[in-house]
């Protein structure tokens, strides 16, 4: 049971609010039917909730799960099942417990009378602005079915490019992190007591080994106080990345970095603004509506912005290709081939052949990504041990006068 809050009028009164306890939104309306009541607003009532709920509601829904719902959606209504009774389905089915609750709530929505867009507007950690702009176009077109089919396309393309990245990474990651290990490992366990036996012998060190016995000091005596303020200053640039003005510079600097990073970034902004426009089009979303959601789900602030003053050229009545060929992100190619789509009234499926396009560049690009990174991480990792141990090991070339 919950406690659900509603604005409802009669025939001929003004509006009122009040208050019922029900097991839906759906026995909520029901109930003030019976009285000959309109319902204008009806929401569930919202208690204060713990930090541990605040944390998990916060959470977002994974990329594939949401690809799952949308493909077998979309077979359910292929299939002739009310979307009522689809989401009956999915929500019994769907093993994450989050997205079965909020499956849930968006089926209650609907039996209350809510359209099924609206309904998932409302909970946009698991569907974003993109999701909710797909439905909308589906359910006013009568085409929900293949709007879905291709939504999970989307989305599944997303996820595998993501995965592809995740995985060739990976393995550089790991290295980074074991060099870093091993290093700490050996200033704070190794040096110390090398550092007692030169102690021992007496004599001036040099000056590579007494600067590893410096920072080995430092790390013994004020472990306490480094390592947090270490993880404060991540914590601190952390947030400031997620600032509008950190994101600014960020999403800037992404695409210059050296040995074919920024090039890389780009193809994957280039590939997904072309998916995510050309799944938009092909399904019937109205074109400055379009640019307007490619903008802010293209995950790069550089883009993001341009797209506003693409939106307002094409608005004044220029066509799409002409202001992103002043962009510097969008090669010439991009913008040849969005003109020709234009022109020829196939502007989807354009874009989904450069999306085509820069898939398989960006895969190519991280496989010889990947070739580069390696041997540079093992290098990394064998300069940082020889460092520690050459400084280790100077001293014992005067071993003999120190004996003496």
């Amino acid at each position: 049971m919950a406690t659900y809050t509603y604005t409802a009028k009669r025939e001929r009164g003004a509006p009122f609010s009040g208050e019922l306890v029900a097991d839906s939104k759906a026995a909520v309306v029901a109930q003030l039917r019976r009285k000959g009541l309109t319902v204008l607003k009806l929401e569930e009532k919202r208690t204060s909730v713990g930090l541990k709920e605040m944390l998990e509601n916060s959470k977002r829904i994974k990329t594939r799960d949401k690809a799952v719902f949308a493909r077998q959606f979309a077979t359910m209504i292929n299939s002739g099942l009310a979307v009522l009774r689809a989401l009956y389905v999915l929500e019994e089915q769907t093993e994450n417990s989050r997205f079965k609750k909020i499956i849930a709530a968006v089926r209650e929505d609907v039996e209350a009378g809510m359209p099924l867009s609206d309904a998932m507007e409302r909970y946009p950690a698991a569907f974003d602005r993109l999701y909710v702009s797909m439905v909308r176009a589906g359910e006013a077109g009568g085409v929900l079915d293949q709007t879905l089919n291709r939504l999970a396309g989307q989305l599944e393309k997303d996820d595998s490019l993501r995965r592809t990245i995740k995985s060739a990474m990976a393995y550089p990651v790991l290295i980074a992190g074991f060099a870093i290990l091993v290093m700490l490992g050996m200033l704070v366990f190794i040096i110390p007591i090398f550092a007692d036996m030169y102690a021992d012998l007496g004599g001036e060190l040099p000056g590579l080994t007494q600067l590893m016995m410096n920072i080995s000091n430092m790390l013994k005596d004020y472990w306490f106080i480094i390592f947090p303020v270490l993880g404060i200053v991540i914590w601190g640039v952390m947030k400031l990345k997620n600032t509008e003005q950190g994101r600014r510079y960020w999403d800037r600097m992404k695409l210059k970095l050296p040995m074919k990073l920024g090039p890389v970034i780009q193809k994957i902004a280039l590939a997904r603004f072309s998916r995510t426009l050309s799944t938009l089009v092909s399904s019937g979303v109205p074109i400055l509506q379009a640019i307007d959601i490619t903008g802010k789900t293209s995950g790069n602030w550089v883009i993001e912005e341009s797209m506003v003053d693409v939106k307002e050229s094409v608005r004044s009545g220029e066509p799409i290709a002409k202001p992103l060929s002043r962009v510097s992100v969008f090669p010439p190619m991009v913008t040849h081939m969005i003109s020709i789509g234009e022109e020829t009234g196939a502007l989807d499926a354009m874009l989904g052949k450069i999306a085509d396009f820069y898939e398989d560049e960006v895969d190519a690009a991280v496989k010889s990504l990947t070739s580069i990174i390696e041997p540079i991480m093992m290098l990394f990792v064998g300069g940082l041990v020889g460092l520690i141990v050459i400084s280790m090991y100077l001293p014992m070339f005067n071993m003999m006068n120190l004996v003496q």
